[in-house]
């Protein structure tokens, strides 16, 4: 830590870390609509939570800002999760064959 803040790294370290848990949350958003739909949105809010505690009890101000990044991604998950639903449903991806969706039971309502 005394490097990065001696060489003035530290806002380079967060901000290339920033990007990369960003970044991993949109195949994890993507893969957990496939998989499970949007059921387990809450494991998304507990690790912002748990993110959230974590941040505002550490004294280290590089692991503070990752996990305020961390846990803010997580609950940004949640929106994400729902929305993505709404892209499958349009067809702009693709459904998992092995589950059932809501609205495969609905009329079609274009005609």
């Amino acid at each position: 830590m005394e490097f990065l803040e001696e060489y003035h790294l530290l806002g380079l370290v967060i901000g290339v870390s920033t990007f990369l848990i960003i970044g991993l949350f949109h195949p994890i958003v993507v893969k957990v609509e496939y998989y499970w739909g949007t059921r387990y949105w809450w494991v998304f809010l507990l690790l912002g939570i748990l993110g959230v505690a974590g941040s505002l009890i550490t004294d280290n101000v590089l692991f503070a800002a990752l996990l305020g990044v961390f846990s803010f991604s997580s609950f940004w998950t949640i929106k994400e999760i729902f929305e993505q639903e709404e892209r499958v449903r349009k067809g702009w991806f693709p459904k998992n064959p092995n589950r059932v969706y809501s609205w495969d039971n609905e009329p079609n309502k274009t005609e």
